[in-house]
């Protein structure tokens, strides 16, 4: 007989992950009943143990209890690992053995939210998977079976496997930056153990977030860190996300690298060591990363945006490294496959260290394009898919263009690109142009306008 089904509130049940405000539209309950309804999947496909951990949000110990209660009551083995950023847990799994993994996690999202992201059996749990542990929990179709919490800390291995890659080199003196979030503690204990000058802001971990927003991917962010870096006279900065699987990076002249760039950079000695591998990037990548990586000899592959997406694609095409503008760098060469923001920390002090040039020198040897940040335009959840397929049909018809539809619409003309695609998690269509000169610039952003207004949307400012 099924157990009392809890109706979870559709928002929180994102594409690639649960995420909503607590206390509207999260609760311990609902914490309870997700973590019943994954244990039942999780029992239903033979396995027993899930690794549990949680960030430094002020809601996530209470939230995590619940969840752990909620495994626990369909049978599971908890392996409960405490706080720290995400890539522990990924790190977990592997290191415990672990059928599966939940993190209590609101992400780089304001303070008032919280949410889980979630793996089994080695793979990303998103999609359609999520959507079932939704109709599980509404009918309480449970698992019910003894299950037993282990506390099983994993940091210090954890640090350990970080450092394990790190390749001798010139020691650099590096700024970071964990934004307050839960990466503090562990930032702390790998610059412990790195040679080089360390110097880091924002360490505590503080789930109001009071220095900054913790999301590096938003220039206004870094101002801090550029102002470390050049204060204390340092050769990189680098920040983290609020559960560390994002990283941002600036230079000696505080200079942001965004994600295409770094995933350039990190390249070169996986295309050393595997010459013509895979690298792939989300479909918001400079066209710079394309041809950058064709001239090393490798193979660029362009992917639809999200991090369960790309973690599919690496694995079906054995790509040895993959990373997204939002920077998620993904390293499955000597690595584990998952975005892990204090790995690829380690990978890139590692490249700069070893190199001739410094970041700043590397940076300006890579080609100079202008382009816009991600441009986001409201549009109704029931319109942003069709206004793309509108879009799609449109420029199909034009011999001039050549268009790209892994993800959305990806147009190339003389002038350069844009892009249109709609976002999986918000109301909103994300646009991006990208020129060889600011008029080239000033004309693909008109295009791209063009085309909203003939779906019926007026379109904000481009700048």
């Amino acid at each position: 007989m099924a157990a009392e089904g809890y109706a979870l509130d559709p928002t929180v049940l994102r594409e690639y992950d649960i995420r909503g405000i607590v206390g509207r539209t999260l609760s311990a309950e609902a914490y309870r009943a997700i973590g019943r309804a994954f244990g039942s999947i999780v029992a239903r496909d033979g396995g027993g143990t899930v690794a549990v951990g949680y960030d430094g949000r002020l809601t996530s110990p209470e939230l995590e209890a619940a969840l752990v209660e909620g495994l626990v009551a369909a049978g599971m083995t908890v392996d409960r690992i405490g706080r720290g950023p995400t890539p522990m847990l990924y790190f977990a799994v592997h290191h415990l053995g672990a059928d599966a993994g939940m993190m209590v996690t609101g992400s780089h999202n304001p303070p008032e939210y919280n949410g889980i992201k979630m793996s089994m059996s080695g793979k990303p749990f998103y999609g359609d998977a999520i959507q079932e542990l939704g109709r599980i929990a509404a009918e309480g179709a449970f698992a019910s079976a003894p299950g037993r919490v282990e506390e099983r800390p994993v940091a210090e291995a954890y640090v350990d496997r970080l450092c394990a890659d790190f390749e001798e080199a010139n020691p650099l003196s590096i700024a970071w930056d964990p934004g307050n979030g839960t990466a503090g503690e562990i930032t702390r204990m790998l610059c412990d153990r790195l040679p080089g000058r360390h110097v880091i802001i924002n360490e505590t971990i503080d789930g109001t977030f009071p220095s900054h927003h913790p999301d590096p991917t938003v220039e206004e962010n870094l101002e801090q860190l550029k102002r470390a870096v050049l204060d204390e006279g340092c050769e990189i900065g680098i920040a983290f996300d609020g559960d560390g699987d994002r990283i941002g990076v600036v230079d000696a002249q505080g200079r942001v690298l965004w994600g295409d760039q770094l995933l350039v950079i990190l390249s070169g000695p996986v295309l050393a060591d595997l010459p013509g591998a895979t690298i792939i990037a989300d479909v918001k990548a400079s066209q710079a990363f394309f041809d950058e990586i064709a001239r090393m000899g490798g193979n660029p592959l362009m992917s639809r945006t999200g991090h369960s997406l790309i973690k599919t694609l690496m694995a079906e095409t054995g790509a040895p490294l993959a990373g997204e503008m939002s920077g998620h760098v993904f390293f499955a060469h000597r690595y584990y496959g998952y975005d892990d923001a204090l790995y690829a920390a380690v990978r890139l002090i590692s490249v700069v260290g070893s190199s001739a040039l410094s970041l700043a020198e590397i940076r300006d040897t890579l080609p100079a394009l202008v382009n816009t940040p991600e441009l986001r335009i409201d549009c109704t959840e029931d319109r942003k898919f069709a206004v793309v397929e509108e879009v799609r049909a449109r420029v199909r018809e034009r011999a001039e263009l050549d268009v790209h539809e892994v993800d959305g619409v990806r147009v190339n003309s003389d002038d350069g690109w844009w892009l249109l695609r709609a976002s999986n998690t918000q109301a909103v269509l994300v646009g991006r142009c990208e020129a060889a000169d600011a008029d080239a610039l000033q004309r693909l952003k008109a295009a791209l306008a063009e085309q909203l207004r003939l779906s019926g949307l007026e379109p904000p400012d481009f700048g």
